[in-house]
């Protein structure tokens, strides 16, 4: 319930985002008719197939993105049309003809000069209206979709995105019926209906034109970084219940408390290093259950510890399984994670988790979650993210302890670790983790803002401020990642950690992308990470996290641009450490 008020409240804040201005004329379009008959049946219409083309964005993977598109210039066909029969009374006068049909009747009810209006033809003004209706995806919306990903097609989706539409179009019908009202009061007191019609239909035109051009996923966007999602963000942290006493179990001097059973393992879709486990089979052993993805960075900094206590504590009967919950979309394919389970070293057994399920059924929400089952397949403790190894090996020995197999040695392990699974140097971050998806992407300062889905030039300014960053060249941005599809492209990051990672891939199998990394416009010397040289090469080989910053000298503030020399590469998120 809480989420849905948030999400109702976020579509609300739209009114004061640029990035509603496109759609302000088409509703302001409706003025002086009949609310109920009119303007309601539009901003309905708007709401349901904003709240439908999101969830299909959400679940459906970029063949709904290909379809909403299609859908956009379907609606800029019929709303060019409206505008030129506002500015035009002639055309829309032959518009209304009987012999027109159906879209002759569609117009006629549009049209201001005519008296009344019909239901049916402003609610398809309003699904136009709707496809066209890009509002900046912040903070709310953008966990609203996220786990719609995470936790698939659901009727709570819909209804959270439905709220989320709801709240945009009660906006829009406060500033319709304050409109309603000056546009009559205008009618009564000068006569000036012929002007302010065509005055509507000329903004009706613009607006057109400028989503035609992408601006209203552009400028328009960017302008909105500084207005609605600052307003979210602060809306989310006030009304968000604090969770963080819930990222551990307490762990006192008593017995472990029960915190539900072991979820059903059956909706792995297959298994690496074992065939498939069972609730049942699992009985009389100790669990721990660690949800994990090979790409997350907080996930690699927890794997060494995992791996130590399995070969610690499994003649003692702990059986560790790994669930593979992916992220994106390369991590689930199945020859990507059983090759990184080869290379780093994983030898118990893993579930491929492609369709969340296991996920649903642990009610998880964390990537690295463990989870410690007794003997019993009792859930007796649980910690999320990185941490706390000690206590969470403690817990390993109680539970041996109460099933009969108390072990000798009870000091904890001690782990080496390096390259990109070594502790993050937490003192020094104060770069947050960045998507480069438009889906998730914040901070983008390319001028212009993103053009979503389409081969664009971009260009990255001289300086950013801390944690901003920028495109130059040409890239393609899609909803998950963003696509290199010209030589030099370059990112380009102010950032303030020891370590910089990124998560790349090349677009195509087999191919491989050389790609050169600059700090501060110099090449990284001894401050590279581990997949570059001193000089600043690298190559994109496969889909997966890339180390290309340790700072080993005093962290400051610093400027990151990586330039792929070759066309091709995906970018999809950075990481700190």
């Amino acid at each position: 319930m809480l989420l849905l008020i948030l999400s109702y409240l976020a579509g609300v804040l739209t009114i004061i985002s640029p990035c509603i201005l496109p759609v302000l004329p088409f509703v302001f379009a409706r003025a002086g008719q009949p609310f109920i008959r009119s303007g309601l049946p539009l901003l309905l219409g708007m709401a349901v197939t904003f709240a439908g083309v999101a969830t299909l964005a959400a679940v459906g993977g970029s063949w709904a993105v290909q379809a909403n598109s299609l859908g956009r210039a379907v609606a800029l066909l019929i709303l060019g049309l409206f505008g030129l029969l506002l500015v035009f009374p002639a055309l829309a006068d032959r518009a209304t003809r009987p012999i027109v049909g159906l879209g002759a009747r569609i117009t006629e009810a549009a049209g201001p000069e005519r008296t009344g209006a019909s239901f049916w033809p402003s609610l398809l003004l309003g699904v136009a209206t709707g496809l066209l209706w890009a509002p900046c995806a912040g903070p709310i919306l953008g966990l609203v979709l996220t786990g719609a990903a995470l936790q698939g097609a659901t009727i709570g989706t819909s209804l959270l995105l439905l709220a989320y539409a709801a709240g945009a179009a009660t906006s829009l019908a406060f500033a319709l019926l304050i409109g309603g009202r000056v546009f009559a009061a205008m009618k009564r007191s000068i006569r000036v209906g012929e002007w302010f019609r065509r005055s509507l239909g000329a903004l009706v035109l613009l607006a057109v034109a400028a989503i035609a051009l992408g601006l209203d996923t552009g400028l328009l966007t960017k302008l909105s970084l500084a207005g609605t999602s600052t307003v979210e963000q602060r809306l989310l942290d006030s009304l968000r219940p604090d969770d963080r006493s819930e990222q551990t179990s307490t762990l006192g001097d008593g017995p472990l408390g029960f915190e539900g059973e072991l979820a059903s393992l059956s909706g792995a879709t297959a298994w690496l290093n074992s065939p498939p486990l069972s609730r049942e089979a699992l009985r009389g052993k100790v669990v721990l259950v660690d949800f994990w993805t090979y790409s997350c960075i907080n996930c690699l900094r927890t794997l060494p510890y995992v791996r130590a206590w399995e070969a610690k504590y499994r003649a003692a009967g702990l059986v560790v399984i790994g669930v593979h919950a992916p992220e994106f979309a390369f991590e689930r394919d199945p020859e990507n994670v059983a090759k990184a389970v080869r290379d780093l070293g994983v030898t118990y057994p893993v579930a491929l988790d492609n369709n969340h399920a296991i996920w649903r059924g642990f009610n998880n929400s964390y990537w690295p979650a463990h989870y410690f089952i007794d003997a019993r397949g009792r859930i007796r403790y649980h910690h999320f993210g990185e941490g706390n190894y000690a206590e969470s090996e403690k817990v390993i020995q109680r539970l041996l302890a109460e099933n009969g197999r108390a072990v000798g040695d009870m000091r904890t392990v001690t782990v080496r670790t390096k390259g990109a699974s070594a502790a993050a140097s937490w003192n020094d971050v104060r770069s947050a983790e960045t998507y480069l998806g438009h889906l998730r992407a914040e901070r983008f300062a390319s001028p212009g803002g993103f053009v979503r889905d389409t081969g664009h030039e971009y260009v990255a300014p001289p300086r950013l401020p801390l944690n901003a960053w920028a495109l130059a060249g040409r890239w393609l941005v899609g909803s998950e990642y963003a696509t290199a599809q010209s030589t030099g492209a370059r990112i380009v990051y102010r950032f303030h950690a020891r370590d910089l990672h990124l998560v790349l891939g090349p677009s195509a199998t087999g191919r491989r992308v050389r790609f050169r990394v600059t700090i501060d416009g110099k090449p990284p010397a001894g401050d590279h990470g581990t997949d570059i040289n001193d000089a600043g090469n690298g190559m994109i080989e496969g889909q997966r996290l890339y180390q290309l910053v340790r700072q080993k000298s005093a962290v400051r503030e610093r400027t990151f641009a990586i330039e792929f020399l070759d066309p091709g590469a995906q970018a999809f998120a950075f990481t700190f450490g």
